[in-house]
C-alpha cells in the first residue's frame, strides 16, 4: 500500500503551505480565514484514525495516543508562546499549531519501492520534525543574506544581517531599517510602521526627504487618514509605493480619487512651498504669523509629531515608539541608501520544511545520528 489513506489526505495541505509562503513573501500578510480549515481538516483526520485503531488498548495504539498528545499539548502550545514572546508573527504561530493538529505522528509512504520520509526518529512526533528542519533552513538564511550582499559586491561585517538599498525603494520593501543617526542597530523602524506613518498624514516618503525640516514641526501636520496596517499590498498608497492591489480595503479614498500631489487633496494643494491656500501669506513667502516660542517648543517635545500619531491610531504600529519613529525619519529624509535587515516570514522555511520532512526526513536527528549521539 503505498500510504493509509488519512496520510494521502494531508498531502493536500503541501501546496496550501507553498501558496502561504509566496503571499507571505510578496505581502507580509496572510488572511486569517486560512487556518480553521486546517485545523478542521487536521481533528477530522485525526478522529478518522482513532476510529480506524479503536479499542485503543495495545502498545502501538497507546505510543499513536502519546505522539498525538506531545504534537497537540506540546507542539501547538509552543506556537503560541513564541508569538507571545515576540518571536513570531501571528501567521507564523497559527501555522504551526496548524501542522501539530495536521502532522501528529510520522506518516509514511512508498514509493518506487522507497519508504518516505526516510529518516524516522524514535520519538515520532512529525510536527517537531518539522519545527526543527525549519529552524536549521531559518539559520541558514543569514548565510544566503551575505552570499547576496557579495554577489552585489557589498561586503561588510554587516552583511549577514542587512543589505543596503535605495532608500527611494522603501515603501515597496519588508523589513526594518537596521541603522538609526548614530550608526548600525538591530532595533531601527519597522517598514510596515513607516508607511503606516506616512499614510496616517497623507504624504509620500518623497515629500519627507524633500522638505524635512517642514515635515518634522508637528504643527505641519494637518488632516490626518487611516494609517492601515502598513501593508504594501494596500490601496491607494498614499506612502509613495505602488500597491498590489487597487482597491481600498480600509475604507480609504478610491483610487479614482487619489490625490495627485504626493498625499493631499488638490484643491488643499499649497502653492508656495507648504502651506495650503489659506494660509498662504499675502507676499507669497511666511504667514503673518511668525513662529513663536510656543511653536518652537512643541516641535522640540514632539518632532515629526511621532507621539500624536501613536497616541491617535486605535493600534499600535509594531512595537515602535516614538523615539524610534524619529530616528528612523531622521535617517530616511537625510540618507540616499539605507540598510534594510529583509526578514524572512517563518511561514517561508516552515513550508520548505514541510516538504524537507515528507522526504527526507528530520535532519537533526540525522546529524546526531551521524555523530553516534543518538
Amino acid at each position: 500500500m503505498v500510504a493509509t489513506l488519512p496520510d494521502l489526505l494531508r498531502l493536500v495541505v503541501v501546496p496550501v503551505f507553498a501558496w502561504a509562503a509566496i503571499r507571505d513573501v510578496r505581502t507580509r500578510r496572510l488572511p486569517n480565514r486560512l487556518w480553521p480549515p486546517l485545523y478542521l481538516f487536521g481533528a477530522l483526520l485525526l478522529v478518522w484514525e482513532i476510529v480506524t485503531i479503536w479499542p485503543l488498548g495495545g502498545f502501538v495504539e497507546m505510543r499513536f495516543l502519546v505522539r498525538v498528545a506531545i504534537s497537540l499539548l506540546f507542539v501547538a502550545p509552543l506556537g503560541y508562546a513564541f508569538w507571545y514572546l515576540g518571536a513570531f508573527g501571528g501567521a507564523d504561530a497559527k501555522a504551526m499549531i496548524a501542522l501539530a493538529v495536521l502532522f501528529p505522528t510520522f506518516p509514511a509512504y512508498d514509493l518506487a519501492g522507497v519508504t518516505l520520509p526516510l529518516v524516522d526518529t524514535q520519538l515520532g512526533v512529525f510536527s517537531l520534525t518539522t519545527l526543527t528542519n525549519t529552524v536549521l533552513l531559518g539559520l541558514a538564511y543569514p548565510v544566503g543574506l551575505a552570499v547576496f550582499n557579495l554577489v552585489r559586491g557589498e561586503a561588510s561585517r554587516l552583511m549577514f544581517f542587512a543589505r543596503p538599498v535605495a532608500t527611494d525603494s522603501l515603501p515597496d520593501r519588508h523589513g526594518r531599517l537596521f541603522e538609526d543617526p548614530d550608526g548600525p542597530t538591530r532595533n531601527g523602524l519597522d517598514l510596515d510602521a513607516l508607511r503606516m506613518y506616512l499614510r496616517w498624514r497623507g504624504r509620500t516618503l518623497a515629500d519627507v526627504r524633500a522638505d524635512p525640516d517642514d515635515l518634522r514641526d508637528p504643527a505641519s501636520v494637518g488632516e490626518t487618514f487611516a494609517p492601515t496596517d502598513g501593508g504594501t499590498h494596500v490601496g491607494p498608497r498614499t506612502d509613495g509605493g505602488r500597491a498590489v492591489d487597487d482597491a481600498p480595503t480600509d475604507g480609504g479614498r478610491a483610487v479614482d480619487d487619489a490625490p495627485t500631489d504626493g498625499g493631499r487633496a488638490v484643491d488643499d494643494a499649497p502653492t508656495d512651498g507648504g502651506r495650503a491656500v489659506d494660509d498662504a501669506a499675502p507676499d507669497g513667502g511666511h504667514a503673518a504669523d511668525a513662529e513663536t516660542d510656543s511653536d518652537a517648543d512643541r516641535e522640540s517635545d514632539d518632532p515629526w509629531a511621532a507621539e500624536r500619531f501613536l497616541d491617535e491610531i486605535d493600534h499600535g504600529a509594531y512595537g515602535t515608539d516614538a523615539a524610534t519613529l524619529r530616528e528612523g525619519l531622521d535617517v530616511v529624509a537625510r540618507e540616499d541608501r539605507v540598510l534594510v535587515s529583509p526578514g524572512m516570514p517563518f511561514v517561508v522555511p516552515m513550508a520548505v520544511g514541510l516538504v524537507a520532512s515528507l522526504t527526507y526526513g528530520d535532519a537533526l536527528f540525522a546529524a546526531l545520528g551521524a555523530l553516534g549521539l543518538v
